[in-house]
């Protein structure tokens, strides 16, 4: 059973006064669980429309998007917030906090909608996500104190926070340096692995897109798949040496009850 899938997918704008605008046509994708694909695309490519589709925000004008084999379009929109909000991890370009709450608020609140074990400990539960993303100290400031790498790693372990079956991630360490940014990947990559999530990225950076196993190149709004040498997957020893110190001790350990609690909170929901 795939988890997401889109069949001759087209979305159509009409804006006003204006002829119709296909912004992607017949697009043809499916995602498996456990499935690690990115997409490459320009500006104005129609990446963020399809990012919107797959993340269950929109829906097609034509063609069928299923989830868990169950067309989208079948769920009332209530169920589709409820899918998504249990389901779907998003990082997107822009950061997206809430002003006025701490990075550990800004990071709590998906579980909110969580129930058992990871409900009542859910402060815990996001003060080691964002421990692992490397913002152990910033627990209490507020998105205006923090830099703009900073920013995204909130986004990025908010988004983790509740492991997702799927996560979407829009150029996920285009704020950040290169050593954070790789921490980051291998973070993300590693809870994927072991919660059996699916990744879509899309990215401009061909060393952030070789990590995936399959790619795609959406181009005036047709997605095609691409076989490019340069975007061969990254061979184990490549993903050895890029990867960052493993962490050891009790960091190993939050780390370990962290991916534990998703676990859990899959089985009671």
């Amino acid at each position: 059973m795939s988890l997401l899938r889109l069949e001759d997918v087209t979305r159509t704008v009409i804006p006003p006064d204006q002829p119709a605008l296909t912004i992607l046509s017949g697009v043809n994708l499916t995602i498996e669980p456990g499935d690690h694909v990115s997409i490459v695309g320009r500006s104005g490519s129609g990446k963020s429309t399809l990012l919107n589709l797959l993340g269950l925000l929109d829906l097609p004008t034509s063609g069928v998007i299923s989830f868990d084999d169950r067309p989208v379009k079948s769920y009332s929109s209530a169920r589709r917030d409820r899918l998504r909000g249990a389901s779907i991890g998003f990082v997107f370009q822009q950061f997206n906090l809430l002003a006025g709450r701490t990075a550990l608020e800004n990071v709590t609140m998906p579980l909110l909608y969580s129930s058992g074990r990871t409900f009542w400990q859910r402060k815990r539960i996001a003060a080691e996500m964002l421990e692992l993303v490397g913002l152990g100290h910033r627990l209490n400031s507020m998105p205006d104190r923090l830099s703009g790498g900073e920013q995204q790693r909130v986004a990025i372990a908010r988004s983790l926070v509740r492991g997702p079956r799927l996560i979407l991630a829009d150029e996920p360490t285009g704020a950040l340096d290169l050593d954070t940014g790789q921490s980051v990947m291998e973070l993300i990559d590693d809870v994927a692995e072991r919660t059996g999530a699916a990744q879509v990225v899309i990215t401009h950076d061909p060393m952030i897109a070789r990590r995936a196993r399959r790619h795609f190149r959406l181009d005036r709004g047709i997605l095609t798949p691409v076989d490019d040498p340069a975007f061969e997957p990254l061979t184990r020893r490549e993903m050895r040496e890029m990867a960052p110190v493993e962490p050891s001790g009790d960091a190993a350990e939050d780390e370990a009850d962290v991916l534990d609690m998703f676990a859990d909170d899959r089985r009671e929901s």
